[in-house]
């Protein structure tokens, strides 16, 4: 099957207004105008046609407002949908997004997907089920956005990644994911659909500048510049593992070396979701794993300040938040380096994920909202 049709459903102009009332609602109609530099006629006649086509629609008066108050604009949330799937290295998990940028359903299934066909049927079977259970048909689907750790190699966007998906690996998905589910598809690593996601639902919602770092099986990371991702000439930014050669990468930050050395002290944890679900501080073996990890993470928020000087820094991924937690209070930014006469720059806030979720998967189903309908 040909790749089908990925073009934006919206204008530029009508993708900044529906961009500002997503980032801003419910909003008084009146204020709109002043996050753009467009006329207020302008503003006007893009808000009307996108009421007309059902993708705005017109709310209660904000309470308080003196004078005659304004509608609000809100978007329409039962305008369009777009399915997300994550592929980890223990579960898959599809999800149902509404056009307000919420996941309205979604559905795990666990164990090391190894087969590619046969979990792809899986997950197309799940999705009649959730379409049914939302009274849905497909014509209000407008996109299929996957997420997979790893990287991309060749000039079709092939995923290189980790040894547990390697039926998923060095292969044209696009066409396959576009012939099973009959929707156009958007491929992303997992770490960059976390970034997405973050920026939408998380902690992008104060911070348009930042980089999210995706504690998982590997690790890696994505980027959001001015409020848009950033995947790079080959859709590898935020590939951070690159920094470290082969001798140091078995001490980078990646969760599968800190599951390898519990289970070496007698801990008996088996996949990432368990580490995350179950995540004891006092476990024989995580102060050892973080004193070989952060000197390994300082490289790289040193690295990422200098070169990027983003305003924060995001742990998210499948990172444990208490080990998220631990991570934040031992590392070292550079404005704790001594500085000439004793004033540092300003350095980016370390922070964990906001988005409630995970971010990885809540970015995939993201991805055709984010390209058809917003910026």
């Amino acid at each position: 099957m040909a790749a089908l049709e990925k073009s934006p459903l919206a204008t530029e102009n009508e993708r900044l207004i529906l961009d500002i009332v997503r980032r801003h609602e419910p909003i008084a109609r009146a204020t709109i105008t002043t996050h753009t530099n467009l006329t207020q006629q302008s503003v006007h006649r893009l808000v009307e046609s996108l009421i007309s086509r059902g993708l705005l629609r017109a709310g209660a008066p904000l309470k308080g407002a003196r004078g005659q108050p304004s509608p609000t604009i809100e978007l329409a949330r039962q305008s369009a949908f777009s399915v997300g799937i994550s592929v980890n290295t223990d579960a898959v998990t599809i999800s149902l997004a509404d056009f307000g940028c919420d996941v309205v359903d979604q559905k795990t299934i666990k164990g090391v997907p190894d087969d590619r066909r046969k979990t792809l049927s899986l997950l197309a079977a799940e999705l009649n089920v959730i379409l049914e259970r939302h009274g849905l048909s497909r014509q209000k689907l407008i996109g299929l956005g996957f997420a997979m750790s790893g990287f991309f190699v060749g000039d079709d966007r092939r995923f290189n990644a980790p040894e547990p998906l390697r039926d998923w690996s060095l292969i044209d998905l696009q066409p396959e994911l576009e012939d099973v589910f009959a929707l156009p598809a958007w491929l992303e690593n997992n770490a960059t659909t976390g970034a997405i996601g973050e920026s939408l639902r998380g902690a992008g919602r104060w911070c348009q500048t930042f980089a999210y770092l995706s504690f998982n099986y590997g690790f890696g990371g994505g980027l959001v510049l001015e409020g848009k991702p950033y995947l790079g000439f080959h859709g590898n930014a935020g590939e951070f593992s690159v920094i470290y050669n082969p001798d140091e990468s078995p001490r980078r930050p990646a969760l599968q070396y800190l599951i390898r050395l519990l289970r070496d002290r007698g801990v008996d944890i088996r996949s990432i979701e368990e580490l995350k679900h179950n995540f004891d501080p006092s476990w024989p073996g995580v102060e050892d794993w973080l004193s070989e990890a952060m000197p390994m993470l300082d490289r790289l928020i040193a690295t990422l300040t200098g070169v990027l000087d983003p305003q924060a820094i995001v742990f998210g991924g499948q990172i444990p938040p208490e080990l998220g937690r631990m991570m934040i209070s031992r590392a070292r930014v550079p404005s704790q380096r001594k500085h000439r006469y004793g004033v540092a720059p300003l350095g980016p806030r370390l922070v964990l994920s906001e988005t409630k979720g995970d971010a990885s998967t809540i970015g995939a189903a993201l991805l055709p909202l984010k390209f058809r309908y917003f910026l």
